[in-house]
């Protein structure tokens, strides 16, 4: 037997903003009722997502996911944040919803990867083909990679801060350059999402200070020019109000 297609059925609070923002992505919505009960189909291309609406569904008690391999992960990201900057001016990173960046796992034998956890909750986990797998490192890299797992495929921000903090105390002097430059930018991400202003600031001051040659700034262009796209939005100051004459 061949051509089988298995397709994710996934909760939410509201197929209206489940579509809404599953169409700033890119997605077509191709079905809606709201009766016997809400549900809503949005597809791009060959994927295709189905949601139904739950009354008193909370979102942050959500445990909806599915895992999508795509051929092209990078492609497919930067397209999801094409939408997101369209409609937000930035890239969501902290609350619900939200974007992970594509980085290696760990926990996916070191397979490229990144999540949207949509207004649901629901975690739609991209992934690259297996051959896209290097050999397991170590080091600071390898602490970066067991801290992807942490703070982006379980959501624990707060224990893979720590463990990043850790091994960078541990490493950072021994450390490749590049290598220095993706664990203080995704240090950086954890920050923004427990919305630590300073620690944002602080963590891309460290990665720019980080001494590059020709090589090491080919290699970290872009993640330091995500880093400061990521650092933008905190490091605006407020406007002081004058006071009413």
């Amino acid at each position: 037997m061949s051509g089988e297609r298995t397709v994710p059925l996934l909760p939410c609070r509201s197929v209206d903003e489940i579509a809404g923002f599953y169409t700033m992505l890119g997605f077509t919505r191709t079905y809606r009722q709201e009766r016997p009960n809400p549900y809503v189909v949005m597809e791009r291309d060959d994927l295709h997502l189905h949601f139904f609406g739950m009354p008193g569904f909370r979102p942050e008690d959500s445990y909806g996911s599915c895992l999508v391999v795509v051929p092209d992960i990078v492609e497919l990201f930067d397209a999801f944040a094409a939408g997101m900057r369209a409609a937000h001016g930035k890239l969501l990173v902290s609350g619900i919803p939200r974007m992970t960046r594509p980085r290696r796992r760990k926990n996916a034998e070191g397979v490229t990867g990144f999540a949207v956890i949509d207004p649901g909750g629901n975690w739609i986990r991209f992934t690259a083909g297996a051959d896209d797998a290097p050999a397991g490192p170590g080091g600071l890299t390898g602490a970066l990679h067991n801290a992807v797992v942490m703070g982006d495929s379980r959501g624990d921000h707060e224990r893979a801060a720590r463990l990043l903090d850790h091994a960078l105390r541990r490493h950072e002097a021994t450390a490749g350059p590049a290598e220095l430059v993706e664990a203080l930018a995704y240090r950086a991400e954890l920050a923004a999402r427990a919305e630590d202003a300073p620690a944002v600031r602080g963590f891309l001051a460290r990665a720019e200070r980080v001494p590059l040659d020709e090589v090491g700034r080919r290699a970290s262009a872009g993640t330091l020019t995500a880093l400061r796209e990521l650092a933008a939005p905190f490091s605006a100051r407020p406007v002081p109000v004058r006071p009413a004459d």
